[in-house]
């Protein structure tokens, strides 16, 4: 019997081994260009160094989140990648009716032994930024479009906020958010708005951290002459003598991290120091990028991963209040 029973267990552990991962975008679509199209482009990596395929799925409303679950858990998927906080609730009930499957969640923390939580100090990379548009800023005003208004995008926001503050104290910053609900991620028409309403106020740089919204506001940039940040993926060859630079945002890295090994029961933070965010500077953005302005922010970068700065985090430290 006990012979029996290790041969099953060695059985389970054999099919999970050769299991494929499977990846779960949030809202938005896989290609939003910027959180969606990183995780995706992190699958793809993994699929091209490996040759192994993986199964993945786009949401397209709230309802199918607990579906997709199901369905890739029951097609014996592990591990299952959620994209976003909002797939938190989906995984905790997949996780605890699949035990013997592994999950992994971006952007939450889900306490759970066969799950892996990935999160980010996005507030790290966008004091970085924050600097780069108060430095390039010719009005002394700067403007930040989130998506959706939670605390994840005030996290982005206020780390914005106080990297423009510490280039230039007097900095004036204006924020809004496009909306209350998932579709704030993928209203390009409003971000272009809202960034233009920004621009009649005498904002010549902002940074939007909104998704697929985050398009119209580029394009809002790029028409009136003013300066644009991207965010997550590096979105820099956009509107390239526009695009000041990226917040960008390693989702790419941790799913394919993440579809090569799981730690079951883990809380991974990404920030600077493990190379989690960063700005980027790349071909589409040198001339916009001075080396004097990339020295003062490589010190600062260096400043916060030496303990010297601490960006404070809106969703720790009751910082940046609005």
């Amino acid at each position: 019997m006990k012979t029996a029973l290790s041969l099953i267990a060695l059985a389970a552990a054999a099919s999970l081994a050769h299991a494929e991962p499977a990846v779960i975008y949030d809202m938005g679509g896989k290609f939003d260009k910027s959180f969606n199209e990183a995780a995706y482009n992190g699958a793809e990596r993994w699929k091209k160094d490996t040759g192994k395929p993986y199964l993945d799925f786009e949401i397209a409303n709230e309802a199918q989140r607990d579906q997709a679950m199901q369905r890739m858990a029951e097609k014996n998927a592990s591990p299952i990648i959620g994209v976003g906080f909002s797939q938190a609730s989906s995984i905790e009930k997949a996780a605890k009716a699949f035990p013997k499957l592994q999950f992994a969640i971006i952007d939450m923390v889900v306490k759970a032994p066969n799950v892996e939580s990935v999160v980010f100090k996005e507030q790290e990379g966008s004091f970085l930024v924050g600097m780069i548009a108060a430095l390039s800023s010719k009005t002394g005003k700067v403007g930040f479009v989130g998506g959706m208004d939670i605390p994840l995008i005030r996290k982005f926001a206020c780390g914005y906020e106080q990297g423009a503050k510490y280039a230039n104290p007097k900095a004036e910053i204006t924020t809004n958010m496009t909306g209350t609900t998932p579709s704030a991620w993928n209203d390009p028409a409003r971000g272009g708005e809202l960034a233009k309403a920004q621009f009649a106020k005498g904002v010549d740089v902002v940074f939007a951290a909104a998704g697929g919204t985050g398009v119209g506001v580029y394009q809002a940039a790029k028409d009136g002459g003013k300066l644009a940040i991207g965010v997550d993926s590096n979105q820099n060859h956009l509107h390239p003598g526009t695009m000041l630079t990226s917040m960008v945002k390693r989702v790419d890295t941790a799913v394919y991290n993440l579809s090569n090994k799981v730690n079951p029961g883990a809380i991974t933070v990404l920030g600077l120091k493990e190379g989690g965010v960063d700005y980027a500077l790349d071909k589409h953005n040198d001339k916009l990028v001075s080396g004097a302005l990339k020295a003062k922010v490589d010190a600062a970068k260096a400043d916060i991963i030496a303990g010297k700065i601490k960006v404070a985090d809106y969703m720790a430290d009751n910082a940046c209040k609005y």
